[in-house]
């Protein structure tokens, strides 16, 4: 009796926290379906009393929304590729690949992960800066080039694959190449599809390194673009709500696709610790 009243007790808990998580999120949707001042007044509705898309169409016309959208999209799709094929080469490499200094040089990159990545922005923009990088897309992109997570992740994922498996794709004459593309990259799909969730998310919401990096508004993100739109049109709540569901959809949408990858990866690396 009691474990079934503690195993109810903990699903109400789980519930109520999942219900906490999901009504702002409900309301920023129905806000963003409002009419204009329907969400300033006491108290706010829970339901808009017409719905309309006039501030979606406001967002992509009048604000030219759609610049920023396909800026962020640029950034954010290059910068998962780009990270995706860095991390699992060198996590390959590292987990798999014998040569002088491999454990020191692995030590010395999980160094940087204690590092705040706002500590090396300073040092990272002069340095772009010097090279002419500044307010360009590749610019943007120079902290996506590799992910030292990334290359923890994978490499921990990587050490077990079997070395009996690459060893007969090396015997019938692969090249490491061939074994990589072949062998590897298809074991290791699990925690690539992880990898790439959680770097398509943090590059999508990532607003501090492109409003360093950037001084053109027609080069802003969309994290950076809503933000500068805050000053504005700081009383129209349904039109901010709207451009914070554009801001979340695709996130959302990357997620449902690879959920089911993702929680392969997710649970593969728990069982193997």
């Amino acid at each position: 009796m009691n474990r079934r009243l503690g195993t109810l007790l903990l699903h109400a808990i789980l519930i109520a926290g999942a219900a906490l998580t999901v009504i702002p999120l409900l309301w920023m949707v129905s806000a963003s379906l409002m009419p204009a001042g329907s969400a300033n007044t006491a108290p706010p509705p829970l339901l808009p009393p017409r719905v309309t898309f006039e501030h979606y169409a406001e967002l992509f016309t009048k604000l030219d929304l759609s610049r920023s959208f396909m800026n962020s999209l640029i950034v954010s799709v290059v910068g998962t590729l780009l990270t995706l094929l860095t991390s699992s080469m060198a996590g390959y490499a590292f987990a798999k690949l014998r040569f002088p200094g491999r454990e020191g040089l692995f030590r010395l990159l999980l160094t940087a992960m204690l590092v705040p990545a706002q500590v090396g922005m300073l040092p990272l923009f002069l340095m772009l800066k010097s090279m002419g990088l500044v307010n360009t897309y590749l610019g943007v992109l120079v902290p996506w080039l590799a992910s030292v997570f990334g290359i923890f992740l994978v490499r921990q994922y990587a050490l077990a694959i079997p070395d009996d498996l690459l060893d007969s794709a090396r015997l019938d004459g692969a090249s490491e190449w061939r074994v990589f593309r072949s062998v590897v990259l298809p074991n290791l799909a699990p925690v690539l599809a992880t990898l790439a969730v959680f770097v398509f998310m943090s590059s999508w919401n990532d607003f501090l390194w492109p409003l360093v990096i950037m001084s053109d508004e027609r080069h802003y993100t969309l994290p950076v673009a809503l933000a500068s739109l805050v000053g504005e049109h700081v009383q129209d709540t349904e039109l901010m709500m709207a451009g914070a569901v554009v801001t979340v959809l695709p996130v959302l949408l990357v997620f449902i696709v690879l959920q089911r990858w993702y929680i392969r990866g997710v649970m593969a690396g728990s069982v193997k610790g």
